[in-house]
């Protein structure tokens, strides 16, 4: 009588307890060797009573009712042996529950490795550019056979094991094939689909089981739920040539970029009690809203799946996935398409510094520090109690760049905004004398995350015409919008954070003080060019008791109204591209909540009512005019008039485009208003007001100069010709030469 099995007893064991180191050695179908030419065919099931083989080949000896496995095992371990010689054949296996039903499924030990050697090679040295189309949880077809392909990285891990609720969680069903010395594991389960629910359970090299979720998967449950959902990588149908043609052929630097910064999950709150919006709620509200109020970017606080709604999303686990508190990929991807039909650009937060700690996260991956340093002076955020990225490494350094690349390349986003570049940048970021390790040339700089940023920016710009990358970075650091060829960092734009600081500084004082502080506005002029900036009012600025923007200026309501609407002219005025966070627009009184809406009651007065008409005003201004917008990153761009009269604090200058186009900007700073004030202009002629923010219709006294003024051949400011104004109180000018009449 030939034994139930040629297992050992030892190979049993590292079945039934999920420790295979190959667990295509053990399971599937094996030639028996030696004379007999016998097959055997094994399978693990503990949720089957019992088990057969039905062959699905053309042999003449094919029974119907297929061949009896034999539980060999009392955990679910079935075997059934070729009673003679016997050739490989195609079968499925047939399960049958203790309630009678059954199911039937191709054996997912007889499939050959799915991931190309090419793919694994390109992952090793961090060049593999579309993980999202390969590796994690993907729909996949193994010859005529569907199913999902499951991957995953984990060099260190003694067995890894894909669990769902495909297979009751239970991770000794479905372990993982190791390919070779890449580190990465795989296997290809038939007949699952999307929408599925898995991790994978890795047992470390410390002997910890640990339950991950997939760090390259499209989607997660919704929190706090932690497993990762199959989902497709493509098959959105986009109708979006049209604007993706326009973006390459558009100059980034020399087109109007006024950008709406959206916490997607507190612009607006559903009225039924749901804590959020779906994304196509928000196309259908906030596209029309940024659409009329003439924004052209919206630029959204991180929408990659994180765990904790209070981190705004800046503290990702899901790098390659739309978190799922807003709707399907999909739904994503077709809230992208139809910002695009309405003229609008989409701009994505991202955070390649660091990612939180969660267990079912990236710490820790495979029981050693994997995606960050193992060193806490290299891999733990001292102010954010967060985990850094090695970047050093090749892996690490290419999942980062590919997860960039799968935003451009799935969801045609227009850019990404790099958060915390800073503390990318410098090794003792926020540590103290002792806490950090300098580089190998003694130095403070982190050179891997140097060339890990120059890689990123060199690969959206050379894969994605048009698209444009966002430093948020704090420091003095040389040309972070320059190429790296010539020592920069290759950002597109990079956030003025020093005019920011300087320019809320300014505001929030008294104005009988400003004249003592002008030079908090003038000196962004001294560096204005070394970068190319973008000015921001960001959501940071209006959180943790710093106040809202209207709630920082000084004074009555009247004069933090006024003094709100000098903020936004003498933004959109500077050079640099515009960035607004939501609610700053119409005069938010409370600080940014992300647990409720923005106070949009407010719209029912008439100064909040103003606000945002002198934002939809600024905005079509800027668009229009060339002047406002053509020359932002060139010093040919912009000339002072005059700002040295502190004593009225009244500050003058000129913007100018390329074909001698000229819009003066006028300011004063103080609640005084100044009659027969004059100016220089660049040539003599009618100056018509474009704009003036203490305009009736905008909640303002109505002071001005009745349309326009005609210059004088009085020279003022080393100009030959000058001009005679009534600047309202805490109010902007905006001013126009009229183009002289043919013959004139």
């Amino acid at each position: 009588m030939q034994p139930e099995t040629v297992l050992t007893a030892s190979e049993i064991r590292s079945i039934v307890q999920a420790t295979p180191a190959d667990p295509f050695a053990l399971l599937g179908m094996h030639p028996l060797g030696g004379p007999s030419g016998r097959l055997e065919i094994r399978t693990f099931c503990p949720a089957a009573t019992r088990a057969w083989i039905a062959r699905t080949d053309t042999s003449p000896d094919t029974s119907p009712a297929g061949s009896p496995m034999t539980r060999v095992h009392g955990d679910g371990l079935f075997v059934w042996s070729s009673p003679g010689p016997e050739q490989p054949f195609a079968y499925l296996l047939v399960f049958e529950k203790e309630d009678g039903s059954t199911w039937a499924t191709e054996d997912p030990y007889c499939f050959l490795p799915q991931l190309g050697e090419l793919d694994l090679h390109l992952f090793n040295e961090g060049r593999h550019e579309r993980m999202h189309q390969v590796f994690g949880g993907r729909p996949w077809k193994a010859g005529e056979v569907e199913g999902v392909l499951f991957s995953v990285w984990a060099p260190n891990a003694g067995q890894v094991s894909v669990t769902g609720d495909f297979n009751a969680w239970d991770r000794r069903r479905h372990p993982m094939r190791p390919r070779g010395a890449s580190g990465v594991w795989e296997l290809f389960v038939p007949r699952l689909r999307e929408g599925d629910l898995y991790k994978f359970a890795i047992l470390g090299c410390d002997g910890v089981v640990r339950e991950k979720a997939d760090p390259v998967a499209s989607r997660f449950e919704i929190r706090p739920a932690t497993a990762s959902v199959v989902s497709s990588a493509s098959g959105f149908e986009w109708t979006d040539g049209e604007w993706m043609t326009r973006r390459a052929a558009a100059g980034r630097f020399s087109s109007p970029v006024s950008i709406y910064e959206v916490h997607a999950g507190s612009w607006r709150r559903p009225d039924d009690g749901r804590p959020f919006l779906g994304w196509m709620e928000l196309a259908d509200a906030l596209l029309p809203y940024v659409s009329d109020m003439g924004f052209t970017h919206i630029e959204l606080l991180p929408v990659m799946e994180h765990p904790f709604d209070g981190s705004w999303g800046y503290q990702t686990l899901g790098y390659f996935a739309p978190t799922s508190r807003l709707g399907s990929p999909e739904d994503f991807a077709r809230f992208v398409d139809r910002a695009h039909a309405a003229g609008i650009g989409i701009i994505l937060d991202w955070t390649p510094a660091h990612f939180p700690s969660d267990a079912h996260g990236l710490a820790r991956f495979d029981g050693t520090a994997l995606y960050e340093h193992d060193d806490p002076r290299l891999g733990r955020h001292p102010d954010w109690g967060t985990l850094i990225f090695n970047y050093g490494r090749n892996e690490v350094r290419g999942f980062l760049i590919s997860a960039a690349i799968s935003w451009f390349d799935r969801f045609h986003i227009d850019a990404l905004r790099v958060d915390a570049v800073a503390s990318m940048l410098y090794l003792d970021y926020s540590r103290g004398r002792d806490a950090w390790i300098p580089n190998r040339y003694g130095g403070r700089e982190n050179l891997d995350a140097v060339a890990f940023i120059r890689m990123l920016n060199d690969r959206v710009h050379s894969l994605f015409p048009g698209a444009f990358t966002i430093a948020e970075e704090s420091t003095a650091w040389p040309s972070v919008t320059r190429p790296p060829d010539g020592g920069g960092l290759g950002f597109s734009f990079k956030w003025n954070m020093g005019w920011m600081h300087d320019t809320l500084g300014f505001f929030a004082l008294d104005p009988v003080h400003r004249k003592y502080h002008v030079n908090n506005l003038t000196f962004s002029q001294l560096y204005a060019y070394s970068e190319n900036f973008i000015l921001p009012l960001s959501h940071d600025e209006v959180v943790h008791g710093k106040s809202s923007l209207l709630e920082k200026m000084p004074g009555d309501d009247w004069r933090r109204f006024a003094n709100l609407r000098l903020l936004l002219c003498y933004q959109w005025a500077h050079p640099g591209k515009k960035l607004l966070f939501m609610g700053g627009e119409f005069g938010q009184r409370s600080e940014w909540n992300h647990d409720s809406q923005l106070d949009w009651h407010l719209l029912e007065y008439a100064p909040h009512r103003g606000i945002r008409s002198l934002v939809r005003d600024l905005n079509s201004l800027l668009s229009r005019e060339p002047a406002m917008h053509e020359l932002d990153h060139d010093p040919a761009g912009f000339r002072w008039i005059d700002f040295s009269d502190t004593d009225s604090t009244v500050v003058s200058f000129a913007r100018r485009d390329s074909g001698g186009g000229c819009v003066i900007c006028v300011f004063n700073f103080t609640p005084e208003p100044r009659h027969g004030y004059r100016i220089g202009v660049p040539e003599g002629g009618f100056y018509r007001e474009l704009l003036n923010s203490d305009a009736s219709s905008y909640g303002g006294s109505g002071t001005g100069n009745l349309g326009g003024t005609a210059s004088d051949p009085q020279p003022r400011n080393g100009m030959a010709h000058s001009v005679s104004l009534s600047l309202p109180p805490l109010a902007a000018l905006f001013l126009k030469r009229d183009a002289p009449e043919h013959g004139a």
